[in-house]
């Protein structure tokens, strides 16, 4: 039996809706997607950037939606006795009702940003906190100007803690999304050269990020990366944003929450570390230097929100990466395996990086060589070839055997590589898939990473086709 999440009684009062047709007594969750609609949820009919969502009201309400959020003006499509909660604008309703969230929560609330490892991070905190408690977290990269609303209204009133993940390529979007979700705990993983074609440098991103201290409640705390060089510049406003509890991970001497020694494996790490005076050995299910860093953040900021920090460094040992975050899958070639790094969900130049030396990290088979499959990482502005080509040099230390490249800025690093290294290149990432698939065999591991809109999840999906797991053909069988 799923549990209310809302009455709709509250939700009429926190969004001042009008009402039609006959209200369920409440709903048991809120859904803007009407093909993934749940029998029992609230369908909010949102205006997206390609569809319009009063087109698809019709198929939520068929598929079992306890009731829709429609605008005023468009009321008239819909049959008299249709359940609907009426509104002005079903967006600025949503944030009526995260508000509404807010003010019910007894949760202790702890809100990500970052340039690199906002969705990680905040999986991994889902993962420690949830083992001392009930914990809401928003899902997958529900982190802009609908998904932290939408995530806020999904927590439930019972819920002990809550994490949220922010994000931004403008000045300016995070501050009415941190204002909202008010958190007890602030965290940015790092700060780096990403979204560089709507900012002016790094600098400019640093204070873009910077917005998150401007929501955190009074006696809050912030985690910063002292390793980062605009450690100092964050710091800085934090304590003008009246911020005293200021805390910092990193292998810095004066990091609270201090790396002491890292031990990287094929698919694990061992961190030996100083989290706020307790020093603690532990491991961590992921692989890579930039997971065991964030893993102090984690740790610091579980502490900070009343979690046993000793139990929580037990629960990163489960720690599994998420689909297009460096999720590892089993192909089955020929009479033997290869890996396939699944990285395809996003890039820049800091994640580039960090894949490609897991990458360097992962152990290859008999015969087998490490495979990276790049697309082309967006929004660097003018810096982008530059970015592209700089690869070149992590690829080289981390002994990649063959690089597969798409696109026109991934064009420059195919340009610099040597001949031996060259596995093949196209404009696009349909174009390159067949090359690509064709390449595998037994013993090697591919990774295949590209910013969003470069579509590399297209070889990934091909690279399963082809090569099914054993796991998922043994089931099938």
């Amino acid at each position: 039996m799923s549990t209310m999440l809302w009455t709709s009684d509250a939700m009429v009062t926190a969004m001042h809706a009008a009402t039609q047709g006959v209200l369920p007594e409440g709903i048991t969750g809120l859904s803007i997607d009407s093909r993934t609609i749940a029998p029992g949820e609230a369908y909010f009919a949102i205006k997206g950037d390609v569809h319009d969502g009063h087109s698809f009201v019709e198929n939520a309400l068929k598929a079992g939606a306890a009731l829709a959020v429609v605008e005023a003006a468009q009321r008239e499509k819909f049959p008299a006795d249709a359940p609907l909660l009426v509104v002005d604008d079903v967006l600025a309703s949503l944030v009526e009702l995260a508000r509404a969230s807010r003010a019910r929560l007894g949760a202790k609330i702890i809100a990500v940003t970052g340039s690199v490892g906002k969705t990680s991070t905040k999986e991994a905190l889902r993962r420690v906190l949830s083992a001392q408690g009930e914990t809401h977290a928003s899902v997958a990269s529900f982190n802009n100007h609908w998904g932290v609303p939408l995530s806020l209204a999904r927590c439930p009133a019972s819920a002990r803690f809550a994490v949220f993940e922010i994000g931004m390529n403008h000045a300016g979007e995070i501050t009415p999304l941190v204002k909202l979700v008010r958190p007890h705990v602030a965290v940015i993983t790092t700060v780096e050269p990403v979204h560089l074609e709507f900012f002016s440098g790094i600098e400019a991103i640093a204070d873009a990020k910077a917005e998150i201290f401007a929501g955190v409640e009074p006696d809050g705390a912030v985690v910063l990366n002292r390793d980062n060089a605009q450690f100092a510049r964050l710091q800085k406003q934090a304590k003008k944003a009246g911020i005293s509890r200021i805390v910092s991970f990193g292998s810095d001497k004066r990091a609270e929450a201090r790396l002491i020694d890292l031990s990287l494996h094929a698919t694990c790490s061992a961190v030996h570390a100083d989290i706020l005076d307790h020093d603690i050995t532990y491991k961590i299910g992921m692989p890579g230097k930039h997971m065991a860093m964030n893993s102090l953040a984690v740790l610091a900021g579980a502490s900070l929100l009343g979690a046993d920090i000793a139990r929580a460094a037990l629960s990163l040992s489960q720690l599994e990466a998420p689909t297009g975050r460096g999720l590892r899958r089993t192909l089955e070639v020929g009479h033997g395996e290869a890996t396939l790094i699944d990285e395809s969900y996003n890039a820049n130049p800091a994640s580039m990086g960090a894949a490609l030396n897991v990458l360097g990290q992962a152990q290859v088979g008999p015969h087998g060589r490490r495979i990276a499959v790049l697309g082309d990482m967006l929004e660097l502005g003018p810096t982008g070839p530059k970015l592209h080509r700089d690869l070149f040099e992590a690829i080289k230390a981390n002994h990649i055997d063959l690089v597969y490249c798409c696109g026109p800025l991934m064009r420059n690093l195919w340009d610099a590589l040597s001949a031996g290294k060259r596995g093949g290149y196209a404009e696009n990432s349909a174009a390159l898939e067949a090359q690509a698939v064709a390449a595998v065999r037994a013993g090697d591991v591919i990774m295949v990473k590209g910013s969003l809109g470069s579509k590399m999840k297209v070889i990934v999906s091909a690279l399963q086709k082809r090569f099914p797991d054993r796991a998922a053909h043994e089931e099938a069988v």
